[in-house]
């Protein structure tokens, strides 16, 4: 299982370097069935991996003039809230068995990551319905309003907290709001998202850190150093892809994972 996980790591990195999201949607399973850790452990973890993968993307990115720091900026600052919302008051007051009846029991940790799945599927059908419209290479005007500006921060606040509650840096979730929502085109909204998803992962991961267990280190370095080799190789890739293929690309992708997901959950009833 181990080479299957490293494997797999590299395609993390492949994905945020590709199209600016997917780091969580592939690490999460990675960490919880190809190296065995548990739910909780896996969603911190994973939010260590696609933080310094995503920084690094980022910084490549920006290099090239693909981020909008003005909008990331307003995006991230709420979402950070979320995310302390999530970590310290709403996952601590779960119960370890949540629901019981009619001969199962749904328990803390299949309860985030079905929730985890159920997130995905809605985010995948977004995409999948972008890619089969004409693109659009500005953002909106309204995203430079004082209106808009609350919006992205609304937003920016519903993606921390399920970034918090599932462990996710929330690119398959920022990268259609600012391609279907803020008209961005995908080529900026990818630098952008990386940048959010890096700031997003990393404070997660920080407020999280005592909960931490250190014989994870050298794994989790291992797994960071595929997803940057990864990220660089995906970061080519995307130069070479339509747009709206990435777009539908990144929606099958995150729709197929998902089922997989609920499917094994629901055998674990």
């Amino acid at each position: 299982m181990l080479i299957s996980g490293y494997i797999a790591s590299f395609l993390m990195g492949t994905s945020l370097g590709l199209i600016g999201a997917g780091g969580s949607i592939l690490t999460v399973p990675i960490l919880f069935y190809l190296f065995g850790q548990d739910a909780m452990r896996a969603t911190t973890n994973s939010l260590f991996v696609v933080g310094i993968s995503a920084l690094v993307g980022a910084l490549f990115q920006a290099r090239n003039g693909n981020i909008n720091l003005k909008i990331g900026f307003f995006f991230a600052v709420p979402s950070f809230a979320g995310i302390y919302f999530a970590r310290h008051f709403l996952l601590p007051s779960l119960p370890n068995n949540f629901l019981s009846g009619f001969g199962f029991t749904l328990t803390k940790p299949l309860l985030i990551m079905t929730v985890f799945a159920i997130v995905m599927v809605f985010s995948s059908r977004a995409m999948i319905r972008s890619g089969n419209q004409p693109s659009d290479e500005q953002s909106s005007e309204s995203s430079t309003s004082f209106s808009g500006f609350v919006s992205i921060g609304l937003k920016g606040l519903l993606v921390g907290t399920i970034t918090g509650f599932v462990g996710a840096g929330g690119g398959f979730l920022i990268l259609p709001a600012l391609v279907i929502l803020l008209k961005f085109s995908i080529k900026l909204a990818v630098g952008t998202s990386l940048a959010i998803i890096a700031a997003n992962s990393l404070f997660g991961f920080a407020i999280s850190f005592p909960s931490v267990q250190f014989a994870d280190c050298p794994l989790l370095l291992s797994i960071c150093i595929l997803g940057i080799g990864g990220m660089i190789f995906g970061q080519i890739l995307s130069l070479k892809v339509n747009e709206r293929t990435l777009k539908k690309g990144f929606g099958y992708t995150v729709l197929i994972i998902a089922i997989l997901i609920l499917w094994d959950q629901g055998l674990r009833f």
